[in-house]
């Protein structure tokens, strides 16, 4: 039997003042919460119940829906969400180590219980509900965020996150030009800005390399360096050169015609290099940087979840260690930094990009997935190489 309870708490109005984020929310005087039981109610969503290919992908109507655990926690109703290279990776199980033990630490559930997992790491909607220590958001506000990898996604019509993982959305932005942005912003901003150190006051006249600049993430690391005024030059495909002229690299290097490395060795050393190509890039991009001058290579193709899908968590994370301590340390004493860096879910990394989006920069949004479609044609189309 089934019992539903409305608790009301009734407190005298207040007014909280959040310093981490400039900005007063009146709180009302009665506020309703819903303990109903997560058995009641059942939302649509895509899901899996297996890793594997695209067939595993399934629709379904009876996905339990989202409740809310822990008192800074926010349920979103999607509006919209975005597919991701990592989503089609963690359909895969790509990362499943990892994630599962982010998930379940003490190592209390059996293995698959992670299913029904759902995909999808962008959202844009607007906030249903919040727990009792969210402040800087109520019922209705329209938001953004992405989903960290280890919890339920967005593919479904309503997630719940941390209220430190969401944003305030762009004004100028609609629900589906949102939901492109969260994911790869927070990559890039989180390579550039977090790893790498530069921002609007030290990036002026530096000289930028990104590798792989048509993807995602390197569309948009072209837009805020240029935003903060660097010099960027870019590597891709000439296919997608008209892309990122227009988006302001200075220079661009078609990584199909003739040696790469040759090409780029011909122009001044750089300040700062992005890579998002990983492979055999790696062996020669670092020779590039201006030596003893405090240059930086970031990487965001590494080995971590891969070694610990292959070898375990333990033995994974400390192969990780070797590597990652290793290579910093040749080239540190070669006179460059050499960095890794991950996505990072953030909200007051959300609220600087929001600003510039408003501001007009970046100017571009690129439209991945929008609603929630019954085809999941997107995954058969990430499968394939940009």
């Amino acid at each position: 039997m089934e019992f539903l309870k409305t608790c009301v708490l009734r407190r005298k109005a207040c007014t909280t003042v959040c310093f981490w984020r400039s900005q007063v929310i009146q709180k009302l005087s009665v506020r309703k919460i819903g303990t109903t039981s997560p058995r009641s109610t059942v939302m649509p969503a895509w899901v899996i119940d297996k890793y594997g290919k695209n067939e595993v992908l399934r629709f379904t109507q009876n996905m339990r829906m989202p409740i809310i655990h822990y008192p800074n926690e926010v349920i979103i109703k999607v509006h919209a969400t975005s597919v991701n290279p990592i989503d089609v990776n963690m359909r895969s199980g790509y990362g499943a180590a990892a994630l599962n033990m982010k998930r379940d630490p003490l190592h209390i559930k059996i293995k698959g219980e992670e299913f029904p997992l759902t995909l999808g790491r962008d959202v844009s909607g607007v906030v249903m509900e919040c727990g009792l220590d969210v402040r800087y958001f109520k019922p209705g506000d329209e938001v953004w965020a992405a989903v960290p990898p280890w919890k339920q996604g967005a593919l479904s019509e309503f997630v719940v996150v941390s209220g430190n993982e969401v944003s305030h959305k762009p004004r100028s932005l609609t629900h589906t030009q949102a939901a492109s942005l969260p994911y790869v912003a927070l990559t890039a901003w989180s390579a550039i800005n977090k790893v790498g150190g530069l921002n609007e006051k030290n990036c002026a006249g530096k000289r930028v390399l990104i590798l792989g600049a048509s993807g995602g993430v390197g569309t948009f690391a072209i837009q805020v360096m240029k935003a903060w005024d660097a010099h960027v030059t870019a590597v891709c495909s000439q296919d997608a050169s008209g892309l990122v002229k227009k988006l302001g690299a200075d220079d661009v290097i078609d990584y199909k015609s003739g040696n790469v490395e040759e090409k780029l060795k011909s122009l001044k050393p750089f300040d700062f290099i992005l890579d998002n190509v990983g492979g055999s890039t790696e062996t020669w991009a670092l020779n590039l940087l201006k030596k003893w001058s405090g240059a930086t290579y970031v990487t965001l193709v590494t080995p971590f979840l891969l070694n610990m899908d292959r070898l375990g968590v333990a033995d994974g994370m400390l192969q990780t260690g070797v590597t990652m301590g290793s290579k910093t340390l040749k080239h540190f004493w070669q006179g460059v930094h050499y960095r890794w860096a991950f996505f990072m879910a953030s909200g007051l990394y959300l609220d600087d990009i929001a600003k510039l989006v408003d501001e007009g920069k970046p100017f571009l949004v690129f439209y991945r997935f929008s609603q929630l479609l019954k085809k999941p044609f997107l995954f058969l189309k990430f499968q394939k190489p940009f």
